[in-house]
């Protein structure tokens, strides 16, 4: 895996916030969820380019449905890769994934043991860790902010019926 440069890892962190994802995945249906950075798009040129970049991953095709869709492409890194490529592209990630990464790159090296073998203990702490992950989404990320902007700039800039109109709308 290669040390990318500031602004590549900067280039890459945009893909990811605008045309990609970090998540926790599974391979098959009973096994355990792994770390994956992804980015999908329409433009293989752009996907070769951080192929290249970064020197791990791989760009599989995506299935079209119809003849009218263009075809896409999906450039995909998993597991200890994935959290390599995430210490590189953290400063620049602006959007809820930011968090994501700050997370997995927090737990997921100490809750994954190289061997997949858990005991029941370790077994619920990673369960526990894929559900704080997995709950960090657009609305959860933005209600959080206003919570913390009001919290820093007291109630008169940002009055209570703005947050709980959010959680009402479901934008939460």
């Amino acid at each position: 895996m290669n040390t990318l440069t500031s602004s590549v890892a900067a280039y890459i962190a945009g893909l990811v916030d605008g045309e990609g994802t970090i998540t926790l995945s599974r391979l098959h249906k009973h096994a355990n969820r792994r770390l994956v950075v992804s980015i999908a798009n329409t433009e293989l040129v752009l996907l070769q380019f951080v192929l290249t970049h970064v020197g791990a991953g791989k760009i599989t095709r995506k299935r079209t449905t119809s003849e009218k869709h263009t075809p896409s492409f999906c450039y995909a890194i998993s597991s200890r890769q994935a959290l390599t490529l995430l210490k590189q592209l953290l400063p620049y990630l602006q959007s809820y994934k930011r968090e994501r990464a700050a997370l997995a790159l927090e737990h997921y090296e100490a809750l994954t043991p190289r061997n997949g073998k858990y005991t029941a203990a370790a077994l619920e702490q990673r369960r526990g860790f894929e559900d704080a992950v997995l709950a960090i989404t657009p609305a959860a990320a933005t209600l959080a902010r206003l919570k913390s902007l009001r919290a820093t700039l007291g109630p008169i800039m940002f009055e209570p019926r703005v947050i709980d109109g959010l959680k009402r709308s479901g934008r939460r």
